[in-house]
This record gives C-alpha cells, structure tokens and sequence, in this order.
C-alpha cells in the first residue's frame, strides 16, 4: 500500500531513513572530526529531510538522498563557521580520554586488538590527510552507493567521481604503503 497523505508520506520516510543512521553518522564523524558535532549535523539532517519528505521521489535512492542533506548541511554549517566571529569557549575543549578497562584475555587476542586499533588508526590519519571532496567520495564509495549516486549526492559529474576516487585510491595507497611490504 502506499501512503496517500503528505503525513503518511512524510512518516513513511522518516521510518525507512531510520535505517541510515549509522551510516550518516560514520560520514558525518570523518567531516567533523568529533561525535557530537556528528550527531548534531545527523540530527539537523533527518530535520531537513523530514521537512522536504515531500521533494523525494518514491522509488529513487533514499540513502543517496539523505547523503546529499547531510552533505550540503554540512557544507552550510562549515560556510556559517567561517564568518562567525566567535571562537573557543568551554565547550570547545575536548574532555581527557580514559582507555577502557582492559578485560583478562589470552595474550593473542591483546596483540590481535592493539594491532588492529593501530592499523584502524593509520586508516583514519589517512583518510583525514585526504581533502574534504576526496574523503567524502569514498567514505560514500564504502557505503555502498554507486558513482551515479556518489556523483547526485557531491553534486558533479560521473566521471568527476571516477576521477576523484582514482585518486583518492592512490592517494590512501601512497599514505598506507608501510602495510603493502
């Protein structure tokens, strides 16, 4: 059945983007570079898209849809930012990290968990040397969307995507090498 009302619409979205949190979330940490600047900019996503419900398409990519709103989201914050007057305050400092309470395990899997936190690491520091439009055009390549849909949601061409994850790649290859040999 489909809805009929703009409200049955509208609620049948907000369910069904549901199911992209996690992923808007793991986008939005790499272009803020914090947590709860990510869960703010998902949440002003889903308020935007809630609010537009009626400009989606039924039957077109959802995903690729609330990607673009959190990427342009995104990009109007950082445009609001970069004429604020303000900076620093207190809630700008970032409280000290505790690391979590180790529990009693085989050696191996000590060495197994350290290795892959610094692998996870040098990933990351990878992914936050490339620039902005490279990140995001992976990061949304791992999601799983196609380079027609990277290409809707970054705003460009097909082959602009192509070219731009090709280097990207290259990129993350050149910065990752060390793990190659």
């Amino acid at each position: 059945m489909v809805p009929r009302s703009a409200a049955e619409r509208s609620a049948s979205i907000g369910q069904d983007a549901l199911a992209y949190a996690d992923t808007l979330f793991n986008l939005a940490r790499y272009l803020t570079g914090n947590s709860a600047d990510a869960e703010d900019l998902v949440q002003e996503t889903y308020a935007r898209a809630m609010r537009g419900a009626g400009q989606f398409e039924p039957g077109t990519n959802l995903k690729a849809w609330l990607f673009r709103i959190l990427r342009n989201t995104w990009l109007s914050l950082a445009r609001r930012r970069r004429i604020d007057p303000t900076v620093g305050g207190l809630d700008t400092v970032a409280p000290p990290v505790s690391p979590p309470a180790k529990v009693a395990a085989l050696r191996d899997d000590a060495e197994l968990d350290c290795l892959r936190k610094l692998v996870a690491e040098d990933i990351e520091r990878a992914l936050m040397r490339l620039t902005e439009d490279a990140r995001t055009i992976v990061l949304l390549d791992l999601e799983g969307l196609t380079e027609g849909e990277v290409a809707a949601v970054v705003g460009c061409a097909v082959g602009t995507v192509k070219s731009r994850l090709a280097r990207a790649r290259q990129a993350l290859r050149q910065l990752l090498q060390d793990y190659a040999r």
